[in-house]
Parts: C-alpha cells; structure tokens; sequence
C-alpha cells in the first residue's frame, strides 16, 4: 500500500499540503484529481521521494520512501515536467535506467519499439512533446516497477497514442498486479480505468473512496413537482416544468422516498465521475458561475 498520514509542506508562507491524508490500495488504479493549485503534484513529488514533507508520514508497505533508494528503484515516475539530459537519445537513456533500474527489462524495452516507433540516435530533446510522452513511457515501463505514479500521463498524445498507452499500463495491472496512481484533469479517461478516486482540494483530501462507492452515494434526481422534505441536496436547476436535483444518497433509497410522493414523473440517474468532481467541489465555492457578458 502507497499512503501518506497527515502530511503538510509548505513553500515560504504558503501551504501546498494541509495535513494531507490518502491510502492506494495494492493493484489498484488510483485517480488523484483536484482543481488547478489543489496540490496534486505536489502530492506527487513528495510520494516519490523529491520532496521532504515538513510534517507526516509517507510509506510503501509500512517503509519510509524519502531518501530509501531501494524503494525507490521499486517505484516508476512520469511527471507532468520530463526530464531527460540534454544529448542524450533514447539507447543512452536505456543505459542509464538499465543502470540504477535493477529490474530493468532490456527484452520488453526492444518490443515495445513495435508501439511506440521513436529514432533510436536522435537526441530526445529534438522530440515533440508527445514524442517525449512516448519516450518516458517506454522507459518507464521497462523498469518493471510494482507502483507506478503518473502525473499528467497522456497530455500531448494523440487518441490512438493514447488508448494505447492506457491499454499497456492496464495490462501491466492485471498481469503482475502492479499499482497505479494517476493525476489527471480528465476525468473522462479516469472513469473508464481506476477503481478508486480521491479528490483534493486546497491541499487536503476532500474526498476518497472507490469510483463504485462514489459514484453510489450521490445521483442525479430528475423530476416533475416537488422533492421530498429531507434529501440532501448539492445542486438543483429547472427546464420548463422539469427539475433536476443533484441528490445524495443510494439510489434505491432516493426511489423509495419518490415512490411516497404523488409526483407523476421521476427518474434516478447515476453521475459521471466529473458530474461527481463539480458538485462535490461545489460545497467549496467552486460551482460553475454564471456571468452575463
């Protein structure tokens, strides 16, 4: 299991993370999503071991991972910002990993020129973006890691390039159980792959538990005439005669409340992960605003 307890690190005056607690599960795929300035990547370098937290605790199965590189050499990074030296192509790169990586594995590293075509001596930096993206999965992937946190993982890739990349990371899942923690501002690609969610906000987590959970405990309620007394209601808007409430609540339970009403239509309708993110964020003054131009 990744976890962090309480952990706060501050930058001068201001606070990135405000006693910051999470858990992933082992072979889970996590989604780590927030608001711009939430924290996320600052969650990040401090889970991987560039940032020192001022207070907390930060494990891998129960080890400390600042300043352990056995651990470390266990855990595979993609950061939204790659790093790669200057000259350097991509056969070099595979020397250096293969190099502090000891279970680099140089055979699949050969493979995988089949999905991700790169030239094997041009400098790296000469690469586009995406082709970077590329280049860091390629070699990421082969340090065969048992955690695997990305941030930002698919941004610049193409759609094929990228459900290609999504269908590598989750065959590694299922083959050899590896854990997986994603932040991404798509939230439409995390619904289709991760099994648990959490969402930050201000540097604390707001909310985490598993997508089936989450997405569970709150429904859209579509009805014509008036709701029960007693919903908890995040959000509520009107079209003609039809009214749609963000409810919280099971939504056998929302339905057996309607069933009591005279109301001569009602519907119960699952959220969207992103659904989930904007009205949950909308507790914390971060609803979409209407502003007249």
């Amino acid at each position: 299991m990744l976890e962090m307890k309480n952990v706060t690190k501050t930058f001068g005056t201001f606070r990135a993370l405000d006693n910051l607690s999470m858990a992933v599960p082992r072979g889970a795929v996590y989604g780590l999503v927030g608001p711009n300035g939430a924290g996320k990547s600052t969650a990040i370098r401090n889970l991987t071991g560039v940032y020192r937290p001022d207070s907390g605790e930060i494990t891998m199965d129960g080890q400390p991972i600042y300043e352990n590189p056995a651990l470390k050499a266990r855990i595979g990074s993609i950061p939204d910002d790659i790093f790669f030296f200057p000259s350097a192509t991509l056969e070099e790169m595979r020397k250096y990993y293969a190099g502090i990586y000891p279970n680099f594995d140089s055979e699949l590293f050969d493979r995988l020129y089949e999905v991700f075509p790169l030239p094997k001596k041009s400098p790296i930096r000469r690469f586009s973006k995406g082709m970077q993206k590329q280049a860091a999965f390629h070699l990421t992937i082969c340090t065969r890691p048992e955690v695997l946190i990305l941030d930002e993982p698919v941004d610049g890739l193409d759609p094929v390039m990228r459900r290609q990349v999504w269908n590598l990371i989750l065959s590694d899942v299922a083959q050899r159980e590896t854990t997986v923690l994603i932040s991404s501002h798509n939230l439409r690609e995390l619904e289709d792959i991760c099994d648990h969610v959490g969402i930050m906000d201000h540097g604390k987590m707001l909310l985490e538990r598993s997508l089936a959970d989450m997405q569970g405990a709150t429904h859209k309620l579509q009805l014509v005439g008036q709701a029960p007394e007693g919903l908890e209601i995040l959000h509520e808007s009107q079209s003609g005669r039809l009214r749609t409430l963000i409810v919280r609540g099971g939504a056998e339970e929302i339905t057996a409340r309607m069933q009591e009403t005279d109301c001569p239509y009602f519907d119960v309708l699952p959220l969207s992960l992103e659904e989930i993110f904007i009205y949950e964020l909308g507790g914390v003054n971060y609803e979409v605003k209407n502003i007249v131009l």
